[in-house]
């Protein structure tokens, strides 16, 4: 025979079980095959786009990092990287309506559209966040411009090829007007990425990019991240320049405007 205490478990026990069966079961994830082009090749674009997410401290994403660990920053960038912390980042460049540059453009809070050329010539992200920009990755298997036929621009120049169904994209020519997150991580023009994009199933882009940028990292370091698709969405207009208010009210380590006032305006 049960006594009272047993009995009064026993009846919890129940209570919960019953509880549990009453609720309803998890969707799983879909992982719809990935789409493939007419040659074979993973297609990442469709009828859809991709949700990108808001990453604002990169380190926190760094691969076989511990929690806290930051990139192997030269003292010159760990010494930029503390007076943009201490000034809440109100400089960061974004904020000013320049392109978010390099990898960045891919943890921005605002999707990404993907298109592919069928003759596998070029691919074109176009970005719906931040300076309302794209990026243009040449599949024709060009080398990348040298000497003074390299122009430094945000998102560098880009050379794409096929390992498998991975995407790999080899990128120089960087400028130094935009940093590598909203946390103030910084880069200099002798920045040399490698990003790999796949697409393990229809519902999902793998993400991952590689940082050598022997001005400010004393060694490369690697970060990853997934980004989740959503079907039959579309971008939006977004223009940042657009009554920006944060330009004027603006100020420097001063207390003075940082910005000019044009006569006239």
């Amino acid at each position: 025979m049960f006594n009272r205490k047993q009995l009064t478990l026993l009846a919890v026990a129940l209570i919960a079980a019953s509880a549990a069966n009453a609720q309803p079961p998890k969707k799983e994830t879909p992982h719809t095959p990935a789409p493939k082009m007419a040659d074979g090749h993973v297609d990442f674009s469709g009828d859809g786009i991709w949700d990108l997410p808001y990453i604002t401290d990169i380190s926190t994403r760094i691969v076989g990092a511990q929690k806290g660990d930051q990139p192997p920053m030269l003292p010159w960038a760990l010494a930029h990287w503390k007076y943009n912390r201490s000034n809440d980042v109100k400089y960061d460049p974004e904020g000013l309506c320049l392109p978010p540059g390099g990898p960045r453009a891919m943890g921005t809070p605002y999707p990404a559209e993907i298109i592919q050329d069928d003759h596998n010539k070029r691919i074109v992200i176009i970005f719906e966040g931040g300076g309302h920009v794209w990026r243009e990755i040449h599949m024709d298997g060009r080398a990348h411009p040298v000497g003074d036929k390299l122009n430094p621009t945000y998102f560098g120049d880009a050379i794409g090829k096929w390992e498998g169904d991975t995407l790999v994209v080899d990128t120089v020519g960087f400028n130094e007007k935009s940093w590598i997150d909203y946390n103030g991580h910084t880069h200099t023009d002798q920045l040399h990425t490698i990003e790999k994009f796949s697409r393990p199933f229809k519902e999902v882009l793998h993400y991952e990019a590689t940082f050598d940028d022997p001005g400010a990292y004393s060694k490369p370091w690697t970060v990853a991240w997934d980004i989740n698709w959503n079907e039959g969405a579309e971008l939006q207009e977004y223009i940042c320049q657009e009554n920006n208010k944060y330009l004027g009210d603006l100020k420097d380590d001063l207390g003075k405007p940082f910005f000019e006032k044009t006569e006239g305006l």
